[in-house]
């Protein structure tokens, strides 16, 4: 077969571009299906064109119901809505065999009869020859076959010649025809393979462009034979590097290769962040890191994807959540905070108390990375006296120089208000009278009214608790040491 001269891309012609994300619902959204369902989803929305979802759900003992809902939930977390309904694969079934039968009629596809035990042996010769297993059926040219007999329909792929595809992210890929089989394309029970069912989906949903992971490209060779065979239109392909661990192995779980679920629920990263990270996992614009998703849309082009795998870096990650954290709305950030803290604290939250957590975000924020630390750190706002306390800011306690808590108090008990201004010359002032520098008096008042030895600004955990709360934390640890 001669080799394949692309025409113009949908882009540079003007036609309508069509993506498509295709996972199979085994599992959850892997991160690594989060980024392929991201790139896609930007291709489609910079080129004005159409994202479509299909749950690849052919594989009945193990797709499951949790999964797809999962891949569903992961998707709609990281705003990557979709067009139209959603396609399932399984249902498709009956177009997919029709298609097969399509094939037997035009003489691109034959009928197999070759045993297992056939097929063992001629894997076995490959073997002992070190050649590559490759199928060749002494069916192919014949039409003598029972049909009471099981059998399967294999497609007739081109022997001869070589094609090329012009990938986007790969370039020109070569590959001679001899090293393709005659796969097969309905089962003896007849049942559509999997390379059956793509091709023939991707056709009927009008894609235009395959942008999926590098692991694929082999089969795109497969699945243009079987498109040619059809007379179909030819997309156009973009295989993109697989993402690794830090240490260039493989991404497993040890390096990141969790559910998009777990990264919001167990590790506590914003949506907003995990896009951008994952934007930035083999595709770049310049200098710029953060990006926001309107310059994502604008900027996105495949040809700015590398050749080489990502590797993915928790503190990257990390350090770059912190900053969204940083960015976002107060009041956004309590939402999600919220079930967080009702599940430590043991009760829901009023109006009140998240009206209060809304307002602490402001020091919270800060000095967190992700949202489980916002939501520990704010722990204490619903806590009563007396407090249970971390071993250090009891130590602290301890370490208080006398009477230094039962001074503050006083101070701040006699204030007519509680403005911060006031709140501020009760400490500093109670500080400098039992001359000490001000760290020495916050750390065990911070440790008095948080139980803990880390918190936001000791001002700020007065003004966030409130006269009375404040004043009963105060009470509560005065006599501490003498208990210990």
């Amino acid at each position: 077969m001669a080799s394949h001269n692309p025409t113009q891309s949908d882009e540079a012609t003007g036609a309508q571009v069509v993506t498509r994300f295709a996972p199979s619902p085994t599992g959850f959204l892997h991160i690594g299906g989060a980024r392929t369902a991201l790139f896609n989803w930007l291709f489609a929305r910079h080129h004005g064109g159409k994202f479509l979802l299909r749950i690849e759900d052919t594989d009945r003992a193990r797709s499951t119901d949790a999964a797809i809902d999962a891949i569903i939930d992961g998707m709609q977390w990281l705003s990557l809505d979709w067009d139209g309904d959603t396609v399932y694969q399984f249902s498709r079934a009956d177009r997919h065999a029709a298609v097969a039968q399509e094939l037997l009629e035009k003489g691109e596809a034959y009928r197999c009869y070759l045993t297992q035990d056939e097929l063992a042996a001629m894997r076995t010769e490959a073997q002992e020859k070190r050649l590559p297993f490759r199928v060749r059926s002494p069916w192919r040219d014949r039409t003598d076959g029972d049909l009471s007999v099981p059998h399967v329909i294999r497609l007739k792929a081109p022997q001869d010649g070589e094609v090329t595809i012009s990938d986007k992210v790969q370039g020109d890929v070569t590959v001679q025809n001899a090293e393709l089989d005659d796969f097969i394309l309905l089962r003896s029970d007849g049942t559509p393979t999997y390379m059956l069912s793509v091709v023939v989906d991707d056709n009927d949903m009008g894609i235009t462009h395959v942008i999926r992971g590098d692991d694929h490209l082999n089969n795109a060779f497969r699945q243009l034979a079987l498109i040619r065979a059809m007379g179909w239109r030819e997309p156009t392909y973009a295989h993109v590097p697989l993402i690794h661990g830090a240490d260039g192995a493989k991404l497993s779980k040890r390096h990141g290769a969790l559910g998009v679920d777990a990264y919001r629920d167990e590790l506590g990263f914003l949506p907003e962040a995990v896009n951008n990270y994952l934007l930035r996992l083999g595709w770049g614009h310049g200098d710029a890191e953060i990006i926001s998703r309107d310059e994502a849309i604008a900027w996105f082009g495949i040809d700015n994807v590398g050749r080489s795998p990502s590797r993915f870096d928790f503190k990257k990650l990390e350090n770059l959540n912190g900053h969204y954290i940083r960015e976002s709305e107060n009041s956004y950030l309590a939402d999600i905070a919220k079930p967080r803290v009702e599940k430590l604290v043991g009760r829901a939250l009023s109006d009140a108390d998240l009206a209060l957590l809304t307002a602490a975000m402001e020091s919270l924020k800060p000095r967190a990375k992700t949202m489980i630390e916002v939501a520990d750190s704010a722990l204490f706002l619903f806590e009563t006296a007396p407090l249970n306390f971390e071993e250090k800011a009891a130590q602290q306690l301890r370490d208080a120089p006398d009477g230094i808590l039962a001074a503050v108090t006083a101070k701040l008990r006699a204030i007519d208000g509680w403005s911060a201004e006031d709140i501020e010359h009760a400490v500093r002032s109670t500080s400098e009278e039992a001359g000490l520098g001000l760290g020495k008096l916050a750390q065990p008042l911070r440790a008095a009214l948080t139980g803990r030895s880390v918190s936001p600004g000791i001002f700020d955990v007065l003004a966030l608790l409130g006269r009375d709360n404040s004043l009963a934390r105060l009470d509560a640890a005065h006599n501490y040491p003498a208990g210990t």
